[in-house]
C-alpha cells in the first residue's frame, strides 16, 4: 500500500539534516557500510566510465569516484545539501542536481554505467516505483548497488522514521525494508539480471550489519 511521502516537508527534514552532516573539511570516501575501513568498496561498481548518485547527501562518495577519472553526477532532495556539496566537488568535476528523485529519473535522459545509492534514495522512496526508472537510466549491462542497514525482523515494508527523536517539531520520512529476497525480487520484477542481496556482518560481534544489493541491467 503506498504512503503519502509529502515532498515539500522531506525537503524540509533533509536540509535539517544538511546543518549537522556537511563537513567542509572532510575528504572524498566510498564505502558501503556505516563502519570506515570496513566491507567492500566501489569496485562493485565494476569500471564505470560514468555513474549516478541517487540520494547522495555529502557528495563524498562522487567526489572519490570523479578522483578516479570517473564522470560523477549526483541528485539530491535537500537544496541546501546541493548547495554545499555541490560547491565542495564542483572542482573535481563532480555534478550535483536538486531534484525529487523519482521526478529526475522520468524526465533525465541520460545513460549511465552505474548508478547507486549509500543509505540514500534506495533506502526512501518506493522500490516498485524506483527501480524500473533505475532501470531506464542504465546502460546495457550497468550496475545497480545499493546499501542500507537490513531490516529488523518482522518489520517489513514502508516504515514512518521521524528525524532527531521524538521532541519538537513533527519531522519525518518513510524508509523501505525488506528481506534480502524480497529485494531480489523487487529487482528482477524490474527487469534486472544478476541480483544478489546480501547482509555484511558488522566487525564486531552483535552490531548492526549492512543490506548491500546489486543488480545488472
Amino acid at each position: 500500500m503506498p504512503v503519502p511521502h509529502d515532498i515539500p516537508a522531506e525537503t524540509e527534514l533533509w536540509d535539517a539534516f544538511a546543518k549537522s552532516a556537511f563537513d567542509a573539511e572532510a575528504k572524498p570516501s566510498f564505502h558501503w557500510t556505516q563502519y570506515a575501513g570496513h566491507g567492500p568498496g566501489a569496485e562493485l561498481l565494476g569500471s564505470p566510465e560514468s555513474v549516478l548518485e541517487i540520494g547522495c547527501g555529502t557528495g563524498r562518495a562522487l567526489a572519490y569516484l570523479a578522483q578516479q577519472g570517473v564522470k560523477a553526477t549526483g541528485v539530491d532532495l535537500s537544496p541546501r545539501m546541493v548547495e554545499l556539496a555541490g560547491e565542495r566537488w564542483a572542482p573535481l568535476g563532480v555534478r550535483i542536481e536538486r531534484a525529487e528523485v523519482l521526478d529526475w529519473l522520468a524526465t533525465n535522459e541520460a545513460r549511465y554505467d552505474a548508478v547507486y545509492s549509500i543509505f540514500g534514495a534506495a533506502w526512501f522512496t518506493d522500490p516498485s516505483r524506483l527501480f524500473p526508472l533505475v532501470r531506464e537510466r542504465l546502460a546495457p549491462g550497468g550496475a545497480f548497488v545499493f546499501s542500507q542497514p537490513p531490516a529488523i525482523p518482522g518489520a517489513y515494508g514502508p516504515q514512518g522514521m521521524y528525524k532527531g527523536g521524538f521532541a519538537g517539531k513533527a519531522m519525518f520520512t518513510y524508509r523501505y525494508s525488506y528481506k534480502p529476497a524480497v529485494w531480489e525480487r523487487h529487482l528482477v520484477r524490474a527487469g534486472f539480471s544478476s541480483v544478489k542481496a546480501r547482509v555484511v556482518e558488522a566487525p564486531e560481534e552483535g552490531h548492526i550489519g549492512t543490506l548491500i544489493v546489486s543488480a545488472s541491467a
